[in-house]
């Protein structure tokens, strides 16, 4: 699996809604990967082309409360760490959510390229929690603490994928 693309998404200019964007910024300024990561303002269907290239795709995004149980049928991922302010799951392609005019959320935008190439890669869906979405273009502390645990387990799942082909693509440059 050596084709790895993080979609970080969410409204840098709403405090804690653009924690998506500053994974994915982050993961190409502080981490040696040979994996494509985007920071986007919001999910469009543009985005099909680039996705269907993926062997996977990590979802990156921010939200207000996490459960803590996941009751929308999707298949659970093992935690990878015991913090409960970033969630990790698997997401499927869903073509009863809405992808809206020039706007889409993940499953939606999953079903989308496998509709229009035939494939979807597998994907997952990497949950931040926020606690300001105020105008404002600064993290909240909670919102900076859940940049660097999701950016540890994107670093843990994307090494994960490439010791079962031998390699190991993360490493954090000091």
């Amino acid at each position: 699996m050596n084709n790895i693309l993080v979609i970080g998404y969410g409204n840098d200019l709403r405090y804690d809604d653009g924690i998506g964007q500053r994974v994915a910024n982050d993961l190409n300024l502080n981490l040696n990967f040979t994996i494509k990561s985007l920071a986007v303002h919001q999910l469009t269907p543009e985005l099909a082309e680039t996705i269907v290239k993926a062997d996977l795709v990590i979802f990156v995004d921010a939200c207000l409360s996490l459960q803590s149980s996941d009751n929308s049928g999707h298949k659970s991922l093992t935690k990878l760490a015991s913090n409960p302010d970033v969630q990790v799951r698997m997401l499927e392609p869903d073509s009863n959510k809405t992808l809206g005019g020039h706007t889409a959320n993940p499953e939606s935008l999953l079903a989308f390229t496998q509709v229009i190439y035939s494939y979807c890669p597998p994907a997952l869906l990497v949950t931040v929690l926020g606690e300001n979405f105020q105008l404002g273009d600064k993290l909240s502390s909670t919102g900076e603490i859940g940049v660097a645990i999701a950016i540890e387990k994107i670093t843990q799942i994307i090494n994960q994928e490439q010791d079962k082909k031998g390699t190991n693509i993360c490493m954090k440059l000091d």
